[in-house]
């Protein structure tokens, strides 16, 4: 039997008591925001998990990446577009959801902490956890693919799991076919100062320049690259693979 542990803390400046503050313990760091966008709530009884799109001070510490308003609408309004998109079409890969458009909340229905904090916050590979986490997990980036989306939030965090299956979310950070390319100095916020530093020595790998703008399909080859951090090598070459070949 797995034993996890959430650690949360009593919301004081939030209408909706039933729900607390959501970390993760990263080994060595202890509690980190789950999240450097939105600020992450965890319903008491552990069965919902709320995206609360809300500069929250206190959640982030003083380190908050998003502070302009606009970006943050901007933010919210790619979850929820790419997120219905997904449940629309591929119901069973996505969590059930509500949406509270006036408080900017989207509500998930989940089953316990993420995929990352059931495993310690650790390793790269989550068999221990779910034992076909990585072929469900390929069955997603295959969905996003025949969607046309690109969607680099791909951290083990991104992921909750109910009854044995792997639900996927924050689709803020998504684009579609439709999109303009992006610099990746335009979406630095997004990106964790540790994944940056992994991050810069790739891209030159791959000859991308941060200032220029590049095509998503290249900045999605990219991600896999970079999340070899968190995933098994084999994995993220498979998730390659999935979007090397055109349709």
């Amino acid at each position: 039997m797995i034993i996890t542990h959430v650690y949360t803390y009593t919301l004081n400046n939030c209408m909706d008591t039933n729900f607390e503050y959501y970390y993760n313990d990263v080994p060595g760091k202890g509690l980190c925001r789950n999240n450097l966008i939105y600020t992450s709530l965890i319903s008491k009884d552990q069965k919902t998990f709320c995206q609360w799109y809300h500069n929250d001070t206190d959640y982030h510490r003083g380190q908050n990446q998003v502070v302009d308003p606009s970006l943050m609408q901007e933010k919210f309004d790619r979850e929820i577009k790419y997120l219905t998109t997904m449940s629309q079409v591929y119901p069973d890969m996505v969590p059930k959801h509500k949406i509270d458009f006036l408080n900017k909340k989207i509500y998930l229905e989940i089953d316990g902490p993420d995929m990352w904090e059931r495993a310690g916050c650790t390793g790269t590979d989550y068999s221990h956890i779910v034992s076909d986490w990585d072929v469900q997990m390929l069955k997603i980036f295959a969905a996003h693919k025949s969607l046309g989306l690109y969607k680099y939030s791909l951290h083990p965090s991104s992921y909750f799991i109910v009854n044995g299956k792997l639900k996927s979310m924050n689709y803020f950070f998504t684009y579609d076919n439709d999109d303009s390319n992006i610099s990746l100095r335009s979406v630095m916020s997004h990106i964790s100062e540790d994944r940056q530093k992994d991050l810069f020595p790739k891209m030159a790998e791959a000859g991308i320049d941060i200032d220029q703008p590049t095509p998503h399909s290249e900045i999605q080859l990219l991600a896999f690259e970079s999340f070899k951090t968190n995933f098994r090598n084999e994995v993220m070459d498979q998730a390659k693979n999935i979007y090397a070949h055109t349709s």
